[in-house]
């Protein structure tokens, strides 16, 4: 019996993915720095604290982390004033759930960036719970924040769903224990492995619906 929904941000309800690469990748060659093809690929579902780092580390940007971490930032608050990438059906999909479960948000962005979306698409009301992987020790595939918003939401992680579409977005729900929705990432594509472990997967969130996430 599903008590809860948790929501992923980027790859879900925004179509931010390839914001938060160009962002990255723009800053590195402006520095002058190491940037390489699987850039990308490896900081998907990292945290702020784990990408700027790797950023500092294996591109080498000079700055220290924090100080990338809020350069990226600012670029992507910015972007999202002047046109926030919503993905087709994402609002309507949050309503629809929120009409039946309390809703939560497990992300990857920094809290200034989740705050910032959730209220320019109009849905920050309708989360109870949300979540940012800073917040936590650990970024995806780890569980942290799915766990985290799980307690936030005062429901035992098993009786959660989880809507995601990355691969360590996936994992991280699974090991989480919740069932997972997949909506999958058209850019980074999850494998074949991690879409195994999802209860459903779907096309888009206009196929999210109650009945997806706990059929009858």
């Amino acid at each position: 019996m599903i008590e809860a929904v948790i929501f992923d941000l980027d790859g879900v309800l925004l179509d931010s993915e390839r914001l938060w690469d160009e962002a990255r990748e723009q800053l590195a060659r402006e520095r002058g720095s190491r940037w390489h093809d699987n850039a990308q690929r490896d900081m998907l579902g990292m945290s702020s604290p784990e990408w700027s780092r790797y950023m500092h580390d294996v591109i080498g940007l000079p700055e220290p982390p924090q100080e990338i971490s809020r350069e990226v930032v600012e670029r992507l608050a910015k972007l999202y004033r002047e046109q926030l990438p919503v993905v087709p059906g994402a609002r309507e999909a949050v309503e629809r759930l929120a009409a039946r479960w309390p809703l939560g948000l497990a992300s990857s962005s920094n809290r200034e960036l989740i705050d910032l979306a959730l209220e320019l698409l109009g849905v920050k009301h309708l989360f109870k719970a949300t979540v940012s992987s800073e917040e936590v020790p650990r970024g995806k595939p780890a569980p942290d924040v799915y766990l985290e918003a799980a307690r936030r939401l005062g429901v035992v992680a098993t009786r959660a769903a989880a809507i995601e579409d990355s691969e360590n977005g996936i994992l991280a729900a699974e090991a989480a224990g919740m069932r997972v929705i997949a909506i999958p990432n058209r850019h980074f594509p999850p494998d074949g492995e991690a879409l195994a472990a999802a209860g459903v997967v779907l096309d888009s969130p206009a196929e999210l619906t109650a009945e997806a996430v706990e059929p009858r």
